[in-house]
């Protein structure tokens, strides 16, 4: 059985780690506003223009431009999104799982997986197993914002139009509450409509049809990694709330029974004393 000092250390630890615990949620909190907020701006805008791509590949010559171009999928890449940092619960354990499910399907299939890993547990997570990760981006999250997106979705745009990847797919949580993140698999390139989507529309094209596609798909796909980025970022604070407060609960319940088992353990302590007492007491008479 522990001494009155293990237990007392051990309370006094736990009571520190609950500190910790309770000011990460606070902070996830108030991050979690903000990313909130940014994502609820950013996802109607985002939508609409999906849409209208969607829509206007359905009408356009998709030998304009490379970006609509349908090649056989042998080379594939898989953008991962995670975080950087951990203490977030399942967010990131659930992406990582469906992405060695969904990698396992594509190598079935006889499909050469190239990977893009975004945040740091997912680049630790794939190069220790021997994955191939053609591209890693850290730290991104630290100092959000639309440019940092479009870099990542250039490259993606240029390994597509290099004909180094002939699909690329998205996997990342979507935000919708600090309770719920559901994982997402899509695919960004080549860019395809949505099934029953045309509405049957003729577009004009104002000065000509590629000089339109060459300004409105490399926007798409860049806005469409920014989405990508907000919804990720949501959803890792509200994991991370989350998992703090039902961390700060275990460590009050936990006290309460270190607590308890202190007390027993004096009062075995103290009535100890006393038998001790009361016999040396009685073999003086």
């Amino acid at each position: 059985m522990p001494s009155l000092r293990q237990i007392r250390r051990r309370i006094a630890s736990v009571k520190s780690t609950q500190q910790i615990t309770r000011a990460m949620r606070m902070v996830a909190a108030a991050r979690l506003r903000r990313a909130q907020e940014n994502i609820v701006r950013a996802r109607p805008y985002s939508r609409r223009l999906r849409d209208a791509i969607r829509e206007l590949s359905e009408h356009a010559d998709r030998s304009l431009h490379p970006l609509l171009e349908i090649r056989e999928p042998r080379h594939v890449g898989v953008v991962v999104v995670t975080s950087d940092r951990g203490l977030a619960g399942s967010f990131n354990t659930n992406i990582l799982k469906r992405a060695v499910k969904e990698i396992a399907a594509f190598q079935a299939s006889g499909q050469e997986v190239h990977l893009v890993a975004v945040g740091r547990k997912g680049m630790d997570f794939f190069r220790k197993r021997g994955y191939n990760v053609i591209q890693a981006h850290t730290q991104l999250f630290n100092n959000l914002h639309f440019g940092v997106a479009a870099s990542v979705g250039e490259s993606l745009i240029d390994l597509y139009t290099r004909r180094e990847l002939d699909r690329i797919y998205l996997i990342y949580n979507e935000f919708k509450s600090a309770l719920q993140q559901f994982v997402i698999v899509e695919q960004l390139l080549p860019i395809i409509p949505e099934e029953g989507h045309g509405r049957g529309v003729d577009f004009l094209f104002e000065p000509d049809p590629l000089t339109v596609l060459s300004g409105v798909l490399p926007l798409y796909v860049n806005v469409q990694m920014w989405r990508v980025f907000l919804e990720s970022n949501a959803a890792e604070h509200g994991a991370r709330m989350t998992a703090m407060e039902n961390a700060t609960k275990n460590a009050k319940e936990l006290i309460a029974s270190l607590t308890l088992s202190y007390n027993k353990a004096r009062q075995a302590s103290i009535t100890k004393e006393l038998l001790e007492v009361v016999s040396g007491a009685e073999g003086l008479k």
